[in-house]
């Protein structure tokens, strides 16, 4: 079964930058999905099962705590590795990622290397 990976951001530029970090895994056929708003994410969740998500948390129609608690805690999809990807780096949102159910928390910007060797890991599994 072919990996996939969903990158959830409204700023098309940062979704543009995720996807060519990860371009080598298309290479390895990784599937690279992509969405603008949280509502959309959830739905291609549901459908597709990413094996990674890179997941923005200011977004229209529902944030990404919002989506990453409803795969988490209420449909139980652990096999998701949900990866919080944000500006907003204060304790209180990152306690608020742990809660909801995240994996990981990174802040922006990132370090493309530590993406890399992110989804390395999670893809090897």
């Amino acid at each position: 079964m072919a990996h996939k990976v969903l990158i959830v951001d409204d700023e098309a530029y940062i979704r543009l930058l995720i996807e060519q970090t990860l371009e080598e895994f298309e290479d390895q056929g990784v599937e690279i999905l992509t969405t603008n708003n949280g509502e959309e994410a959830l739905q291609i969740i549901q459908d597709e099962r990413p094996n990674l998500v890179f997941l923005d948390l200011m977004m229209p129609k529902m944030n990404g705590y919002e989506v990453c608690q409803i795969v988490k805690q209420e449909r139980k999809m652990d096999e998701v590795y949900v990866v919080i990807l944000t500006a907003k780096g204060q304790e209180y949102d990152r306690l608020k990622g742990e809660q909801v159910g995240a994996n990981m928390y990174m802040t922006k910007p990132f370090d493309p290397d530590q993406l890399i060797e992110l989804a390395g890991r999670v893809l090897a599994t």
